[in-house]
């Protein structure tokens, strides 16, 4: 409770005193809450019920998970509209905040109607091909690309997702033509990689490693701007022919807008505490994935450069989801 009460507090000619706006986060949280995510199953799920143990165990209230469909969508209103007290909390993946640039009419606004909680997670992807390309290293694939473009393509689950925008980016930064084949998930596009009928792809590092490490693909990078452990051994694709590339699936927490400062602070510090426990840590590495807990300043920052980076290749490369 510590850090909510400092947060309760205004500094004033060099003196602390108490802020009666949003006040009764003393009494924060008073019913069970409800993280909104994506459908049941996908990343967003298992991340959001993960986080929902934990906070059910520190918070003193149950912490429900309530699955929504709708591509971000859904449950992106059904936060936006909610009762700005804490008790409504939107866990999604960094997609939502792109909506509006990739489909029409979004009823919200990513940037106004919602209040940044912390970066839960940060899930790396590797650039991987199937073996029979002549080619083992970025720069090698590069130069394949450019001698033969057009010829070569990458699967992706779905317009707008991080694997279609991590190769549109890797085509932009390098310079290449290489062609989208869209498919209706992850799995199907991975199991044509693994036939020859794709060249390349970028799933995440989870479902690429068991294929890299078996020798049914090959891996040629990190999406990542460092390098991880879930990858071990691969360079990053910046050090490795592409500067300046970064690309992951982030997952973030964010609250309604309006929501008491004092709340979003203690929500922020009761996350950043759980991510931060070994056992959760672990937990997450297992499903592919690296824990982060920002500060809610981190997160809006982060938010930010995301949409200036991808809303300019979602411009310039004409991407619409339908």
């Amino acid at each position: 409770m510590r850090t909510w009460l400092v947060a309760s507090f205004i500094l004033a000619g060099g003196m602390l005193l108490p802020s009666f706006h949003g006040a009764s986060a003393a009494d924060f949280p008073s019913k069970p809450l409800r993280i909104v995510t994506a459908a049941a199953g996908g990343t967003s799920d298992r991340t959001a019920r993960l986080i929902a143990r934990s906070l059910t165990r520190t918070l003193g209230q149950q912490v429900l998970v309530d699955n929504r469909g709708g591509n971000g969508v859904i449950p992106g209103q059904a936060v936006a509209q909610a009762e700005p007290d804490g008790h409504t909390l939107l866990l999604y993946g960094s997609t939502v905040w792109l909506l509006p640039m990739l489909v029409d009419n979004v009823p919200f606004d990513p940037e106004r109607d919602f209040a940044p909680v912390t970066l839960v997670t940060r899930t790396p992807m590797v650039l991987v091909v199937n073996p029979s390309l002549p080619v083992k290293s970025v720069k090698e694939l590069i130069a394949l690309a450019k001698a033969r473009p057009g010829e070569l393509n990458y699967g992706s689950a779905g317009i707008g997702g991080t694997n279609h925008l991590a190769p549109e980016l890797f085509k932009a930064m390098a310079g290449v033509d290489i062609v989208n084949i869209l498919y209706k998930g992850v799995a199907p596009a991975l199991s044509d990689l693994l036939s020859g009928r794709l060249q390349l792809m970028f799933p995440a590092a989870a479902s690429a490693m068991p294929h890299v490490r078996a020798g049914k693909l090959r891996g040629l990078a990190v999406s990542t701007a460092e390098p991880t452990a879930l990858a071990p051994g691969l360079p990053t694709v910046a050090a490795a022919g592409v500067p300046g590339f970064e690309a992951a699936y982030l997952t973030a927490m964010q609250a309604p807008a309006k929501t008491p400062a004092p709340v979003v602070v203690r929500l922020n510090q009761e996350m950043v505490h759980a991510l931060n426990e070994p056992e959760l840590k672990e937990k997450f590495f297992d499903m592919g994935s690296e824990t982060v807990g920002s500060s809610p300043e981190a997160l809006a920052d982060t938010m930010k450069a995301e949409v200036a980076k991808w809303g300019k290749l979602i411009r310039e490369a004409g991407i619409r989801s339908h």
